[in-house]
């Protein structure tokens, strides 16, 4: 595999590869060998990313995995429990066993063992092999098999659940929304036609009853919560509502690029080099919400500098000032 497309293996993917890696050991597995092993982070340690990076990158996964509900455990040294500098991460499989008294009707049976092929597929990948394989090569026992591991997702924005019920029940939703740069939320009527994830973050789309169009909204930015209104018809409309909506977050994202110069070897540089394109001058980086994109590039500091549009190193410059002035103290040192 070459250099290019290990950099462009999707977070999603390593994640799946991390889970499988942990959920394979009872004794836990230390970061070096995840970082060595474990698909997702071995291209990248083989390419030369720098280990601290990677260290960062493996933090911040363990962390979204916990908030996923997948628990992953830090085992410390047995003689210090305190001690983490040797420590191990494992994911305990039992923690996902069902209780002995469950009973599944045949036609819930028929639905599981469906759902299990395709994790089945997927959860045990080629690449995911080969890191299990490596990982008993270095004399670490692996349990198999691990096939059928199905970890619980849940969602951290509140309004997912409302929103998605509303789908289900062919419902009307009521919400307040603030539109980017706004300072005030506004009441929005809309009829839900689907829920998709682009760029790791939750979109509603649907028919906005106000304004008599389809829209598109950002979980992260409805304030308070959703209220379900009267059921309705079925509308024909929502036959391919996730696709239209994915295709024009796209098409959005592809007419709004930023020119960054990104450090080499750092967080920054393995977090937006799957959806930049090369350029003269750093990066071309396509983006849909330009503050969401101006908090995650200030959130990387020194390792990214933004060339262009003037508005977005603008809006960069302004968080990281303000995050420079939260940090001082006013009265005459740091």
């Amino acid at each position: 595999m070459s250099t290019r497309a290990s950099s462009k293996t999707p977070p999603e993917q390593r994640l799946v590869n991390l889970v499988v890696a942990l959920a394979g050991t009872e004794i836990g597995l230390r970061k070096d060998t995840i970082l060595a092993t474990v698909a997702g982070y071995r291209e990248q340690s083989e390419s030369g990313v720098a280990k601290v990076a990677l260290e960062k990158m493996f933090e911040r996964d363990k962390e979204t995995l916990r908030g996923l509900g997948v628990p992953i455990e830090t085992i410390g040294d047995p003689a210090d429990p305190d001690d983490l500098r040797e420590a191990r991460y494992r994911v305990p499989v039992s923690e996902y066993q069902l209780p002995a008294d469950i009973e599944f009707s045949p036609a819930e049976l028929a639905l599981l063992n469906l759902a299990g092929g395709v994790w089945s597929e997927s959860s045990m990948s080629e690449d995911a092999r080969t890191g299990l394989r490596k990982i008993r090569a270095l004399g670490i026992e692996v349990d198999s098999p691990i096939v059928g591991y199905a970890p619980r997702v849940n969602v951290r924005e509140a309004a997912f659940v409302p929103l998605q019920t509303a789908i289900d029940q062919s419902r009307t939703v009521v919400f307040t929304y603030l539109r980017p740069g706004g300072s005030e939320a506004r009441r929005r009527r809309m009829q839900p036609y689907a829920l998709v994830e682009y760029e790791a973050r939750w979109h509603v789309y649907g028919h906005d009853l106000d304004l008599g169009e389809e829209r598109t909204f950002l979980l992260s930015r409805i304030a308070g919560e959703v209220e379900l209104g009267a059921a309705v018809d079925p509308d024909p409309r929502a036959s391919g509502a996730g696709t239209r909506a994915l295709a024009q977050l796209e098409q959005l994202a592809a007419q709004q690029r930023a020119l960054v110069e990104i450090t080499p070897g750092t967080e920054a540089a393995l977090r937006l080099a799957r959806r930049a394109d090369p350029a003269a001058q750093g990066h071309w980086v396509p983006y849909v919400d330009v503050h969401i994109f101006a908090d995650e590039l200030a959130s990387y500091g020194p390792e990214v500098r933004v060339v262009e549009p003037a508005s977005l190193r603008e809006q960069v410059i302004d968080r990281l000032t303000r995050a420079i002035a939260a940090h001082t103290d006013t009265e005459g040192g740091a």
